[in-house]
C-alpha cells in the first residue's frame, strides 16, 4: 500500500525525503513505508481546512451529520478489511482489531446527535425588554495526533464531534501504523465530504511540531506517553490552542478475598494481556488483600502461562506481538529490572520464538510477583503483557497504594461487597473506575477522563466533553423595543 496525504479531497505525495518502515510486528516484514512529511504538508492541509471552514460551519447541523451516518455505514461494511489492516500493522488479534472499531462506530453514532448536543440557552427579560442567549459555534480548524496502539478507534474519539459541530479537521496518524487511516480516508472520500473538511497528513516530529505551531489550527488532541503529552500540551497551549493530551498509565486492580476468583482471574488476564498490554486502560499491577494472595496468584499465573500467542490472523490466537523490536527490548529490559529489584518471576515471557514467525516481536504474558512497594518497576509504565503482583493486608492499605502513584487513568476493584465497592469508588484517585470490570472504558456518551499525569487539559474526549471542546460559547444580549429607559 502506497501511503499518501489526503488534502482538499485530493490524494497527494507528501514533500518527504525520508521514509519510516512500517513493519508487521508478527512477521518482521516491511509492509509499507510512511513518508515523513514536512511543515509544507501541514501548511497545505491547514490552508485547505481554513478555506473549507466558512461554508462547512454554515452547513446546517442536520446536513453535517448525514455525512457521518454514511461514514458509519461504510466503515461497518468494511469492518473485516479494517480489522485485517489493524492486525497486520499493529499486531492485534483479528477479534481485538474488530472490537476496537466498535467504539469508533459508537462515537460516530453519538456525534450524530449533535443537533441536540450543541443547543444553546435562552432567557427572556433579564431586564425589561432585554433577552440573553448563549450559542455554541465551532472553534475552527482542529487536529488529532494519533498513537499506534488503536489506529482505527482513537481518531474517532474526536473527529466525528469536531466535524458535526462545524469544524474542519486534520489527522496525523502514527508513522508506525498509517495503513488503517489510509483505508478509512478512502471511505471518507466515498462519503463525499466537501473539499477540505477532513484532511490526512503523514509524518513524524516535524509534522507534529508544525501542527502545534500553526496559527490556523485552533485545537489539538493527542494520545500517547506522558512525556510527549506534556510536550504537546505545553507547546500547543503556548501557541494559543485548546489541547487535550492523554498520557500514560499504571493501572491498578485490587483483589479482595470475597471476590469471585474465577471471574476476577479471567477478566484481569484479559485486561493485562489483551492487545499485548499495549493500551492505556490495561491492568498493570494487581494488589491482593489478605487471603486473596494465594488463590489469585496461582490462578493468574495459570492464565498467563496458558495464553496462546501468535499472529493475530491465525485461528485460536489470543495475543499478538508488541509493536516493534524496540518495544520488545524495552519490555524485556523492564522485566529484568523487576527481578533485579527483588521481584520473583513465576511466569517469564522473554526470549519467545513462535514457530513460523521467528522474526516477530513477541513477548509472552509475564508475571512479576512480590514486587517491592516503591520500586521502580512498581511505578513505571511497561506497556507490554506484564502484570505485577503486590500484597497488603487491608483495603485501606490497598487504596493508599493505588493513590500513591503519579498516574490516574484507571483503577479497578474485584469484590462482592457493596460497601467496599462504594468506598473504593469514592476514594480512588482515577478518572475511570471499574468495579468487577477489567477495562473501564467509558461508552461514547460518557467522557474518557484520566486524572493526574494521565491527562493534560480541561475537557476530555467523547460525549458532551467533546462538544464543549470543539465549540466555543458566545453570549448575546439583545434589546429590540422602540423605547427604553437606559442608555447602555
Amino acid at each position: 500500500m502506497e501511503i499518501l496525504n489526503y488534502i482538499n479531497n485530493q490524494w497527494t505525495k507528501p514533500s518527504a525525503t525520508q521514509y519510516f518502515d512500517v513493519i508487521n510486528p508478527a512477521t518482521g516484514q516491511i509492509i509499507a513505508k510512511t513518508p515523513l512529511g514536512t511543515k509544507a504538508d501541514v501548511d497545505s492541509a491547514a490552508k485547505a481546512a481554513s478555506e473549507a471552514l466558512p461554508a462547512w460551519r454554515r452547513t446546517p447541523v442536520n446536513d453535517r451529520v448525514q455525512y457521518l451516518f454514511k461514514l458509519r455505514n461504510l466503515m461497518r461494511e468494511n469492518a473485516d478489511e479494517i480489522g485485517r489492516l489493524i492486525t497486520d500493522e499493529a499486531g492485534k488479534t483479528f477479534e481485538e482489531a474488530k472490537a476496537e472499531m466498535i467504539r469508533a462506530y459508537e462515537n460516530i453514532e453519538v456525534a450524530c446527535g449533535m443537533p441536540m448536543m450543541m443547543k444553546g440557552e435562552f432567557v427572556e427579560d433579564i431586564a425589561t425588554g432585554i433577552d440573553e442567549l448563549m450559542i455554541r459555534q465551532p472553534v475552527g480548524v482542529c487536529a488529532t495526533i494519533a498513537p499506534f496502539n488503536f489506529p482505527g478507534m482513537i481518531p474517532f474519539w474526536y473527529l466525528p464531534y469536531a466535524v458535526a459541530a462545524g469544524n474542519t479537521y486534520i489527522i496525523k496518524p502514527s508513522e508506525k501504523v498509517p495503513m488503517t487511516m489510509q483505508f478509512i480516508m478512502k471511505l471518507i472520500e466515498q462519503v463525499g465530504f466537501p473539499k477540505g473538511v477532513i484532511n490526512l497528513v503523514n509524518g513524524a516530529k516535524e509534522v507534529v511540531d508544525a501542527i502545534l505551531e500553526h496559527p490556523s489550527i485552533r485545537a489539538v488532541t493527542f494520545v500517547g506517553s506522558t512525556n510527549i503529552a506534556k510536550y504537546i500540551y505545553a507547546t500547543a497551549a503556548s501557541h494559543g490552542k485548546r489541547v487535550q493530551a492523554q498520557g500514560g498509565a499504571k493501572n491498578p486492580v485490587i483483589i479482595l478475598p470475597d471476590a469471585d476468583m474465577e471471574m476476577a482471574t479471567k477478566i484481569v488476564a484479559d485486561s493485562a494481556f489483551g492487545c499485548a498490554g499495549q493500551r492505556c486502560l490495561a491492568v498493570s499491577f494487581a494488589v491482593t488483600v489478605g487471603s486473596a494472595r494465594s488463590t489469585f496468584s496461582e490462578a493468574i499465573c495459570d492464565a498467563a502461562s496458558s495464553r496462546v500467542v501468535g499472529y493475530g490472523l491465525d485461528s485460536g490466537v489470543q495475543m499478538g506481538p508488541v509493536i516493534n523490536a524496540a518495544s520488545k527490548s524495552r519490555v524485556e529490559s523492564l522485566i529484568g529490572l523487576g527481578v533485579k529489584e527483588g521481584a520473583s518471576l513465576p511466569v517469564d515471557g522473554r526470549g519467545v520464538s513462535i514457530p513460523g514467525y521467528e522474526s516477530g516481536h513477541f513477548v509472552k504474558p509475564t508475571i512479576l510477583a512480590d514486587v517491592p512497594l516503591g520500586s521502580e518497576i512498581a511505578k513505571t509504565e511497561i506497556f507490554g503483557p506484564v502484570l505485577s503482583l503486590m500484597h497488603v493486608e487491608t483495603v485501606d492499605e490497598a487504596i493508599e497504594l493505588v493513590n500513591s502513584g503519579q498516574y490516574g487513568n484507571q483503577a479497578s476493584l474485584f469484590t462482592s461487597s457493596g460497601s467496599a465497592a462504594r468506598k473504593f469508588r469514592y476514594e480512588a484517585e482515577a478518572g475511570n473506575i471499574g468495579i468487577n470490570i477489567g477495562v473501564a472504558a467509558p461508552m461514547a456518551f460518557f467522557p474518557f477522563s484520566g486524572w493526574k499525569d494521565s491527562f493534560f487539559g480541561d475537557m476530555h474526549g467523547q460525549g458532551m466533553d467533546a462538544v464543549e471542546f470543539f465549540t466555543q460559547k458566545k453570549v448575546v444580549v439583545e434589546r429590540w423595543p422602540k423605547e427604553w429607559t437606559r442608555k447602555f
